[in-house]
């Protein structure tokens, strides 16, 4: 089998996206997104621990895309995993794990309290199936549907 670098999440985000140009002219869309896990403390009390990605959008999607996403949004994020390293102007190495993204979805709609912008391209196609497709929650599609065949 061939390699994979494949990064699936859905959460909030953490920031307003911000765009800038890069040196060649590319545009770059970041922003921070928050996964929330369920997970028992030590009182034995259920309590939301959030973990939180870098994600990175390049190109004219990054254009299009960074006014709509601003804090709070309920977002599907699909792409591989980028760690870049540096050296910062101390001289120290710095390193940074990156989500670049292939694929990006704003789910929730229009009303509910982190959907607002619902697609901003008013993309009416119907939500790919398996996993949080049409048929709802996790559990709902059949073994047929599974996205890594």
């Amino acid at each position: 089998m061939s390699n994979l670098n494949k990064v699936m999440l859905i959460g909030r985000t953490g920031r307003d996206a911000e765009m800038r140009y890069l040196s060649t002219g590319t545009a770059k869309t970041d922003f921070t997104l928050a996964v929330n896990q369920r997970r028992r403390n030590q009182a034995g009390e259920w309590e939301e621990q959030p973990d939180w990605f870098n994600i990175v959008i390049f190109g004219d999607r990054a254009e299009r895309i960074s006014q709509y996403i601003t804090k709070g949004k309920l977002l599907y994020v699909e792409g591989r995993l980028s760690i870049r390293k540096w050296e910062d102007d101390d001289g120290n190495r710095r390193e940074r794990t990156e989500v670049i993204v292939n694929d990006i979805q704003f789910l929730g709609g229009r009303s509910s309290d982190g959907g607002g912008a619902g697609d901003p391209w008013g993309d009416t196609a119907p939500a790919r199936s398996g996993g949080y497709g049409a048929r709802g929650g996790p559990g709902e599609s059949d073994i047929d549907d599974l996205p890594f065949e």
